[in-house]
């Protein structure tokens, strides 16, 4: 029988790192940890999980501290050397985190982000035609159209800015869209669009309190919120429509506003142009309650903070096809496949699987 050998043991750190990054599904890294001892601990000690969440998520790269915030840390499956137990304790914990971030971004499905509009630069008529319209995926209710629409004026260039507070305060963003309102009621049915939008998301800013300031932030304000906001990512311009953005980005605040650039459409009735939006959904997901971040300023570093104590898996809310947000929070354990089981397993390891397992009369409760 042909001898077979471990590439581990005969190639340099480099290429083995090269060859393993090539997997390019949390799952499939953890398979590979799981091959022997020797392969875990190198895993474990070049970072591997947390190599490929940089590549889904480059903006990590701003993380400088890695929190995990639990009851029970308990994972005596790896032997270590007592003189390197400090050091290797902290690869295993950002192993560990990582690991479930990953698993989260490519686990769980994409679904409308947005909690709530905070304020729109301006608004026509109040409420009749405020921000809180676009949430809404119809473009009538009733014999009334529902739509936001900006004040009318003499110059197209004049931009409006649309502000909304996400479901969570860490997000991943991998689509926006923004449908522009037909005026189906006024002569030729004119559509009322920008000529270019811009996104921008980030955080509030160490003056405001998101507790309690941001509730005062209503529909109608026409004051710029420019102020209250920390922007940590500036896309660029793009026409209208449906934007998938070029990578998935970490919104962490849960602040997106939408910048509307430049008017196309007058009105017949007072020559003034307007922009119209019938409708606005942010496609993505939630990392909350698991992940948080907090946000060192004015350094703008990072400090991740992961809670496997959480009793929820998330699983997302999930936007039904006739618009109704459906806001489910996560499944049992016991309702997950036998791979997934095995997977959390390998993730979190012996110490934590019991912390996550709840009661099955619980959710058959819920259900009823």
């Amino acid at each position: 029988m042909e001898a077979r050998k471990d590439f581990l043991n005969t190639l340099d750190s480099d290429a083995s790192i090269m060859i393993l990054m090539c997997l390019d599904h949390i799952s499939d890294l953890v398979r590979a940890s799981s091959v022997s001892c020797s392969w875990r601990h190198f895993v474990i000690a070049k970072g591997l999980c947390k190599r490929l969440c940089l590549r889904m998520l480059p903006q990590l790269s701003n993380v400088d501290h890695v929190l995990e915030v639990s009851k029970i840390i308990n994972n005596p499956s790896i032997e270590v050397d007592a003189g390197n137990s400090g050091e290797w304790k902290i690869l295993e914990k950002e192993h560990r985190v990582y690991t479930s971030l990953a698993w989260a971004l490519s686990s769980f499905p994409s679904y409308n982000c947005i909690s709530h509009g905070l304020s729109a630069s301006t608004t026509d008529n109040y409420p009749e035609e405020s921000i809180v319209n676009t949430l809404d995926p119809r473009n009538r209710i009733g014999r009334r159209g529902s739509y936001w629409s900006s004040e009318g004026t003499s110059d197209p260039s004049v931009p409006e800015k649309l502000t909304y507070k996400l479901m969570g305060d860490s997000c991943v963003i991998s689509e926006i869209h923004i449908e522009p309102f037909q005026a189906y009621f006024q002569s030729g049915s004119p559509i009322y669009s920008a000529k270019a939008v811009r996104f921008r998301m980030g955080h509030p800013s160490l003056s405001v309190d998101s507790g309690s300031e941001l509730e005062f932030f209503c529909p109608f304000r026409q004051d710029s919120t420019d102020d209250k906001f920390i922007w940590t990512y500036t896309s660029q311009e793009s026409c209208l429509q449906k934007f998938k953005l070029p990578e998935p980005v970490l919104c962490i605040g849960g602040i997106l506003q939408i910048e509307l650039l430049g008017r196309v459409q007058t009105q017949e009735m007072d020559g003034l142009y307007y922009i119209c939006v019938a409708h606005v959904k942010v496609m993505g997901r939630s990392l909350m309650p698991t992940f948080q971040f907090e946000v060192l300023e004015p350094s703008d570093r990072l400090t991740l903070k992961y809670y496997p104590d959480s009793c929820e898996i998330q699983q997302g809310l999930a936007e039904q096809e006739d618009g109704a947000a459906d806001r489910s929070l996560g499944q049992p354990l016991s309702r997950l496949s036998e791979e997934q089981l095995r997977l959390l397993e390998q993730i979190m390891g012996d110490g934590y699987y019991h912390v996550l397992e709840l009661d099955e009369d619980f959710y058959e409760s819920e259900d009823e």
